[in-house]
């Protein structure tokens, strides 16, 4: 689930239709359309502090199901209803026998992967910008 709320919606999509080509996707229906909300992100001073009430963040919210009986759930920061959406689909055909490792090979690998590859350009850039501060120690006498 965190591979796809980190991935965009059009590649969610695009490696979708693209198992769709392989093999034909079930029937699906709304459980709950997409929809936005938000939520109350907490905080802790020091990271063991009493906890406070840090602010609030949008996020979308939808579930699926599919013909077979299998429930999707799918949530992600933001007002993207459409990739909440994707997200719980993918979320459902991973429950489901017939596509578990489709998707899991299809989609979430490559997605995996190309997080991991973001990840790491990030980590090299700023590892660029460290800068290391020493201080010399004077002899005296």
């Amino acid at each position: 689930m965190a591979v796809l709320a980190h991935a965009e919606a059009g590649e969610i999509a695009a490696r979708l239709r693209d198992l769709a080509l392989d093999v034909a996707l079930p029937p699906h229906q709304d459980l709950r359309a997409p929809e936005n909300g938000l939520v109350m992100l907490r905080g802790r001073a020091g990271g063991d502090g009493a906890p406070f009430n840090l602010g609030e963040a949008t996020v979308s919210r939808a579930a699926v199901r599919l013909a077979s009986g299998e429930v999707g759930f799918g949530y992600t920061l933001g007002r993207d209803g459409e990739k909440a959406r994707l997200i719980a689909l993918c979320d459902a055909l991973v429950q489901s026998r017939d596509f578990g490792g489709a998707v899991e090979r299809d989609v979430i690998a490559p997605l995996r992967e190309q997080l991991m590859v973001r990840r790491k350009q990030a980590a090299a850039e700023t590892a660029a910008t460290k800068v290391d501060f020493y201080t010399m120690v004077r002899g005296e006498g």
